[in-house]
């Protein structure tokens, strides 16, 4: 499937897209409170700065975006069809980075959680999911 935006709009809309403080981010976040937990964000001293950091309980949270950080069984996540070796490279290195920021964060005795943007359509298993991270061992 080509683009349905043109270049100059295609640029205008990715340049906007951000890195923090999402959607999916803060309603993680409000959902965390609620359960009253007390929490850190964006600890630049930890491996992959995690979205959410339970420094007492040893937890960190990542909430990733289905389509960047390549969820796979998403729709959301479907490659672009056009410059097909930027984003495949692009995406692949998002992939193994995450994957070796999770590593290091085990390493150093951290449990950690990935919350998919597409989670967040479901608060209720969200819940279930984010309450058995941060309650379980």
């Amino acid at each position: 499937m080509t683009d349905v935006f043109c270049k100059e709009k295609r640029s205008w809309i990715m340049a906007r897209v951000k890195g923090r403080d999402t959607k999916p981010e803060m309603l993680v976040r409000s959902l965390i409170h609620r359960m009253g937990f007390r929490f850190r964000i964006h600890k630049r001293d930890l491996p992959g700065n995690p979205d959410i950091v339970l420094p007492r309980h040893g937890k960190a949270i990542f909430v990733h975006g289905c389509f960047w950080h390549g969820h796979n069984p998403c729709r959301r996540s479907k490659r672009p069809t056009t410059n097909k070796a930027f984003w495949n490279k692009k995406l692949d290195e998002n992939i193994r980075r995450d994957k070796r920021f999770r590593r290091e964060l085990h390493r150093m005795g951290w449990k950690t959680l990935v919350v998919w943007q597409c989670e967040i359509r479901h608060p209720k298993k969200l819940l279930r999911k984010l309450d058995g991270f941060l309650h379980g061992e």
